[in-house]
């Protein structure tokens, strides 16, 4: 479901009906004459709706973490907050940029349109930037021939599984990140999409080499094994970028008990 053209099309319709009610009926309606229908559940919500509209297209949009893909750095039922305008300002609906700003850093954990389906939003962590040679074989990530620092700290439990995975804090540039591998997960990736640019990535026992083109990026989830992401899909144009995530402001797998709203997760996240 496409919520930004639903919502656009509500502003363009309520708006409609709150210009001709301004404009238009309201001087011919008797001064102590009833509003009708339209006027109290159309034109009336266009302040509302507009607002909505314009603080979700070019400021601030909720997400909500639907996978664990991102374990252990966002969980499952995560309510999160991307930023709009730190990547640049673009028109809703058609996502297209008309103001320059920041680009994707190493290390961003960024939201953006799935390039197989891009009806869907898929959140992920920034790791190529346009240029970079990503090279991730057995399970040690190197960019640009550097290997990127990785030191092992104390294993991750699965919250409600009672199953412990291997947990390392990863630095991308001055960041540093926290990230699960599997010890027994094959290094290799088992299962690719026919993607553009696919010539670009090298793929063997040991995992992939890619180079990442212009305009493009390669994301990665921090939970390494369990995570479908461009070593499997490829890479992220630039024209599907949505916006980068920076805060928590609600943990709610379910809103009944016994799992309910947590809220010791609310705040950043690195």
């Amino acid at each position: 479901m496409n919520f930004a053209l639903i919502l656009f099309l509500l502003t363009l319709a309520t708006g409609a009906l709150w210009a001709f009610d301004r404009y238009w009926a309201r001087k011919r309606r008797p001064a102590d004459g009833k509003d009708p229908w339209w006027v109290e559940y159309g034109a009336s919500f266009f302040p509302v709706i507009l607002i909505v509209f314009l603080l979700r297209s070019f400021i601030v949009e909720p997400f909500r973490i639907p996978s664990g893909s991102m374990i252990p750095t966002l969980l499952v039922g995560d309510f999160i907050l991307v930023n709009k305008f730190t990547y640049g300002v673009r028109l809703p609906v058609i996502n297209k940029k008309i103001v320059e700003m920041n680009s994707p850093q190493r290390g961003d954990v960024m939201v953006f349109r799935y390039p197989v389906d891009p009806s869907l939003d898929y959140i992920k962590r920034v790791v190529g930037v346009p240029g970079d040679t990503v090279a991730y074989l057995n399970k040690r990530l190197t960019i640009n021939g550097q290997e990127v620092p990785l030191r092992k700290t104390d294993d991750y439990l699965h919250p409600g599984r009672f199953v412990y995975s291997p947990r390392y804090v990863e630095k991308l540039g001055e960041r540093e990140h926290e990230t699960l591998i599997e010890a027994d997960v094959p290094p290799y990736v088992q299962q690719t999409y026919p993607f553009p640019m696919r010539d670009n990535c090298n793929y063997n026992t040991e995992g992939v080499v890619c180079r990442v083109p212009p305009g493009h990026f390669f994301m990665m989830g921090d939970n390494r094994d369990n995570s479908q992401d461009s070593r499997v899909w490829g890479f992220v144009p630039e024209e599907n970028i949505v916006g980068k995530a920076y805060f928590v402001w609600m943990h709610a797998e379910s809103l009944l008990p016994p799992k309910g709203i947590d809220f010791g997760r609310i705040g950043s996240f690195k």
